[in-house]
């Protein structure tokens, strides 16, 4: 998986001083300490991430290094001065020709890549956490040659042109260069009887099938690492990662906000206008709501505690409703009668009984008059 820059890591410009990386670390260990956030996979990546970041660009020599080249000059094998993954590389090229010293070792393993898997849950199973089983196909160590790529009975012998280096050294008139080695593409071993299994390359497609828990309080873009279930690494090597990419559906209902539930509750202009009590739903059961006499169309309503608890914090949010006074459809003669007799019965003082229309009218008055 590409790293981040380290600058974004620690969100600072490429300018910042010492001090500004210092504040900018401490703010994001103390977001991010796994004290913090138990059991939270994403959140550790992330401390860590802060971590080797920080390490990179506190250190001026390997700050000037990675600035110059990136991630490769201060990776894992850079000695003193953090590019030393560069200096090999020139060291390799121009040894002969500055200190005729010459480049060697094979090309090395590479670890297994990473995988994502998106999963999408309904807002109850996010909330509550549930058990989700996963099918997918990837590369895995093959069983018949326990990832050596020769067959049983044999095993990869150095190759013979680069006496196992991976590397050849190649005259061009004055000047002598390293290059990789053709025969063996850089491993610095053959496999003359390759496993007919996996064809020498030491690894098979496979479909897996896996049961992930998926904790309590997941929301969406929430990832759940599950380590080394990625693909396989080459021989020696560590597998990659499979990471977890939570989708959440939109609710019939509610709209979610971190540990907090939104929704809007119909009334009849009746209650609004008169007060009642009204059943409103929750994830887990139903509460009832007094609405108070003279209730408006966007007022907002909070329920403490009724929302939900997320894997970072354990106290449930709150749930927010705002009222919309609905308006009655398809009146029948008698209906409409009646409701124009109450209009005939409040018109004539809209000040005390619609104070927000009356201000309001009052207002275009005046634009219109100015």
């Amino acid at each position: 998986m590409d790293k981040r820059d380290y600058y974004e890591v620690l969100g600072v410009s490429r300018d910042a001083s010492d001090a500004d990386l210092k504040k900018s670390k401490r703010r994001l260990e103390m977001k991010y300490h796994p004290d913090r956030n138990p059991d939270d996979a994403e959140a550790e990546e992330k401390f860590k991430e802060v971590q080797e970041a920080y390490k990179v660009l506190s250190d001026p020599q390997k700050r000037e290094a990675y600035n110059r080249f990136g991630h490769e000059a201060v990776g894992p094998g850079a000695g003193a001065g953090g590019a030393a993954g560069f200096r090999d590389i020139f060291e390799d090229v121009f040894g002969d020709i500055f200190s005729g010293r010459g480049g060697g070792g094979g090309r090395g393993g590479r670890r297994g890549r990473d995988l994502r898997y998106p999963i999408t849950l309904s807002l109850e199973d996010a909330v509550h956490g549930c058990q989700e089983t996963i099918h997918f196909s990837t590369e895995v160590q093959c069983e018949k040659c326990t990832g050596s790529g020769a067959a049983p009975g044999s095993r990869p012998t150095p190759c013979n042109a680069c006496g196992g280096q991976g590397q050849v050294r190649v005259a061009q008139g004055f000047f002598s260069i390293h290059q990789t080695c053709p025969r063996c593409r850089g491993e610095g071993s053959t496999i003359s009887d390759p496993c007919r299994e996996c064809r020498g390359s030491g690894r098979t497609r496979k479909s897996k099938k896996l049961s992930v828990k998926i904790p309590a309080g997941v929301d969406n873009g929430d990832r759940i690492r599950m380590s080394g279930e990625g693909e396989a690494g080459e021989p020696g090597m560590p597998n990659g990662d499979l990471y977890i990419e939570i989708q959440v559906r939109d609710h019939a209902i509610f709209k979610r906000d971190g540990g907090h539930l939104y929704c809007e509750l119909p009334i009849s202009f009746t209650m609004a206008a008169l007060g009642g009590e009204i059943q409103v739903p929750t994830l887990d059961s139903k509460v009832n709501l007094k609405i108070p006499p003279e209730t408006q169309t966007d007022r907002l309503f909070r329920m403490r505690g009724k929302g939900v608890a997320t894997v970072r914090n354990s106290n449930p949010g709150d749930l927010i409703c705002k009222v919309v006074v609905e308006t009655p459809v398809k009146l029948n003669k008698q209906q409409k009668d009646l409701l124009r007799q109450f209009d005939e019965a409040v018109s004539g003082s809209a000040k005390t009984h619609e104070p927000k229309s009356k201000s309001w009218l009052d207002s275009v008055r005046g634009f219109f008059d100015a």
